[in-house]
């Protein structure tokens, strides 16, 4: 029977808990089934069961062991995407939106690691089998920049960038309302909902420090039009606080209005421009990615009817 183990550390696994940390990091199993195994007293948390909700504390070692069926392995597809940089070590792409980054439980096919691995063969080689070169993520419905590791080396050293907070992510998204000021900043600590786990929310027994920058580029009659900088990376970060500030993202029907129809089909989200350090030249290098057309088109309608 597989056995694997895990370390908590500050930076993972601190206050969080027992089943919502397995659960994100075994991407074969769901959450009822970790839930199950737990209560098979499966899991132990250094070598004593817990249950579900146990909040685990930094430097204990958590063991699991189950039984699945063997995976089908993770096959190339041709799906289309952008690369727009590519060398030995490392590659940036500009998602698009609709895509998922990696395999899940029950979905192994028709996501952004398929594409990776029929156009970088080599990636497979690179970090975790379910996500391989993969340093930082996307929502499914956000598009823009990515940048993926093709060597183990620049996979360590980008991770580490972003543990540190080292790498810059500009967004550009377009929320309801007008923000009360040009320029600020929303500094409220986000984490699972006291209710509903599977959300993100401000309202949490487990909150984690979470800060957004955003700075207000067009103002139009019922929208404004941010740039938006976090400067951590929590789940759905950006789209908790802006629907948490009351100006939720258009298009966000998870979080933001769901009755409203602004006459667009998606999340009104893209990550913009992406600098870091190379892992390789230790060269500081910025990409950066113009608004997809569904967007640009939706901007460039309320930009003519705040001239009539």
């Amino acid at each position: 029977m597989p056995k694997r183990e895990f370390l908590t550390t500050p930076l993972s696994g601190l206050n969080q808990r027992l089943d919502i940390f397995l659960s994100e990091r075994i991407d074969r199993l769901t959450r009822s089934q970790i839930q199950r195994f737990i209560e098979e007293k499966r899991v132990k948390v250094d070598g004593i069961a817990r249950k579900s909700s146990y909040n685990l504390k930094s430097g204990e070692k958590v063991e699991i062991e189950y039984e699945l069926a063997v995976p089908q392995e993770i096959q190339p597809e041709n799906i289309p995407i952008e690369i727009l940089y590519s060398d030995d070590h490392l590659a940036i792409i500009d998602k698009p939106p609709g895509l998922v980054v990696h395999p899940g439980a029950g979905k192994r096919q028709h996501t952004l690691i398929n594409t990776l691995l029929y156009h970088f063969p080599d990636l497979k080689e690179v970090g975790p089998e379910e996500r391989p070169g993969i340093v930082h993520r996307l929502d499914k419905e956000t598009s823009g920049l990515m940048v993926v590791a093709r060597r183990l080396k620049a996979y360590e050293l980008l991770q580490k960038q972003f543990r540190k907070r080292e790498v810059e992510k500009i967004y550009l998204g377009l929320v309801w309302g007008r923000m009360p000021e040009k320029e600020g900043k929303i500094s409220w600590p986000i984490g699972r909902h006291v209710k509903h786990g599977e959300r993100i929310s401000v309202k949490t027994k487990k909150p984690r420090e979470a800060k957004t920058y955003y700075s207000v580029q067009k103002e139009y009659e019922d929208f404004s039009f941010l740039e938006i900088k976090p400067l951590t990376g929590r789940t759905h970060q950006i789209r908790v606080h802006m629907a948490a500030s009351g100006h939720p993202l258009v298009g966000d029907t998870r979080y933001g209005r769901r009755k409203s129809k602004p006459g667009i089909q998606r999340l009104f989200l893209h990550a913009s421009r992406l600098s870091f350090i190379h892992p390789d030249t230790q060269e500081k290098v910025e990409f950066s990615s113009p608004l997809p057309p569904e967007l640009k088109i939706f901007l460039d309608k309320l930009e003519e009817e705040k001239k009539s």
